[in-house]
């Protein structure tokens, strides 16, 4: 993993930094700060009548956590894990949840007069997951709100 930017944080004190990571062809961001650990994907035991999205929990040093797929939740078709899959653990309100992601891009240092608004897309499309798009040279990096994200597939994370 690498940083990106690092330069850029020293001149604003207002940037904040986000985990970027990788679904398919597009890239997303997670505040640093909520992202407790990042692992390689290891074995998930399954659960019975969860959403396709909750791919079960794991032991994570005695602790039993869910785990969300983040391709399921946003809809994309699924692939084969990789050896670049990995769970980024992070932490919300008082949970501990895992998210697993194709791979981990870097640290991006997002200056707050680079982040847009999400386009508005219609009714029919639920952006409320996003808090904006940061804009970094030529990258745009979708930033979720992983209260919101993991919050809305209800009651199935309350492991």
């Amino acid at each position: 993993m690498s940083t990106a930017n690092t330069s850029d944080l020293a001149g604003s004190p207002d940037a904040r930094q986000f985990l970027t990571f990788r679904l398919q062809d597009e890239e997303y961001g997670l505040e640093i700060l909520r992202v407790q650990e990042i692992k390689g994907y290891s074995k998930i035991t399954p659960l019975p009548n969860t959403p396709r999205e909750v791919k079960g929990v794991m032991n994570l040093r005695g602790t039993v956590v869910p785990v969300l797929d983040l391709r399921a939740r946003f809809g994309l078709r699924e692939t084969e894990y990789t050896p670049f899959t990995v769970i980024i653990v992070v932490t919300v309100g008082t949970k501990i949840v895992g998210l697993v992601v194709d791979a981990v891009s870097d640290v991006l240092n997002v200056d707050p007069k680079e982040v847009v608004p999400t386009p508005d897309l219609g009714a029919g499309v639920d952006t409320s997951f996003l808090t904006g798009i940061a804009r970094s040279g030529e990258r745009l990096v979708s930033l979720l709100n992983i209260d919101r994200l993991v919050g809305s597939t209800g009651s199935a994370l309350t492991v």
